[in-house]
Formats: C-alpha cells, sequence, structure tokens
C-alpha cells in the first residue's frame, strides 16, 4: 500500500457553516484540513503545523486576516513563502487590500460571493501543482 502525503489545509474563517463547508469538500478532495476560528489561532497553527495552503477570512475578530498574513509574513522562510488564498465579502477595489494582496505574495484572492466552493479547490489544486 502506498503512503502518500495528504496536502494539508489551514482554514483560518469565523463564520461555523463556512468552516463546515470547506472541511467537507476539502476532505473528501483529500486534504488533511486544520480549522482557526480567527487570527490568533491561525498565526499559532500556521507557525506548528506549516500547512501546504492556507484560506484566510479577512474580516475576523481578534486578529483580522491581513494582520495575521502580514505577521507571517515576517516570521520565518517557510512563513514567506506559504500561499495564501484570501476569502472575503471585501472588493479588492479598496487600495489598502490589494497593496497588502501583492505586497504579501504568494497571495490570491477571492470574493465569498463570486465563487462556487468548487472554485476554490480548483484553485486549492492549481497553486499546489495538484491539477
Amino acid at each position: 500500500m502506498e503512503n502518500i502525503k495528504k496536502n494539508k489545509i489551514l482554514i483560518v474563517e469565523d463564520e461555523p457553516a463556512m468552516i463546515r463547508a470547506l472541511t467537507d469538500n476539502l476532505e473528501s478532495e483529500g486534504f488533511e484540513v486544520l480549522k482557526a476560528r480567527d487570527g490568533v489561532e491561525g498565526l499559532t497553527m500556521a507557525s506548528a503545523h506549516h500547512p501546504d495552503i492556507i484560506l484566510l477570512d479577512i474580516l475576523m475578530p481578534i486578529m483580522d486576516g491581513l494582520t495575521m498574513m502580514q505577521k507571517l509574513r515576517n516570521q520565518d522562510v517557510w512563513g514567506k513563502k506559504v500561499p495564501i488564498i484570501l476569502l472575503t465579502n471585501l472588493s479588492p477595489d479598496e487600495d489598502r487590500i490589494m497593496r497588502r494582496i501583492t505586497a504579501d505574495e504568494p497571495a490570491y484572492y477571492l470574493v465569498k460571493t463570486e465563487w462556487k466552493l468548487s472554485d476554490v479547490i480548483d484553485k486549492i489544486k492549481e497553486r499546489l501543482g495538484r491539477v
């Protein structure tokens, strides 16, 4: 029997329904899923487990996603390079958000109202080279 390493995905999201939907779909695709409900918990989980990719909400309590991403990028070599997909209801037209996304590459942006779960899974597979 082959021992295939599962790609590890960290979901940092404060909406329970969104966490459930993403977790169910990602696990059915064969991913290992870690979950955090705010940026502080997300930063701790990311540092401890070094996921292959992070799905990160921007608007969250305690620490928002952009702050978490900045802290992660300043933390170490792994933190500078880990791909992050930002999931949010905010429009990327806002200058502050676009500046942060381009400064903190590799980061990608998906507006929640404009995608389906299959789009998120496709983007994850693309970023991890599993297309």
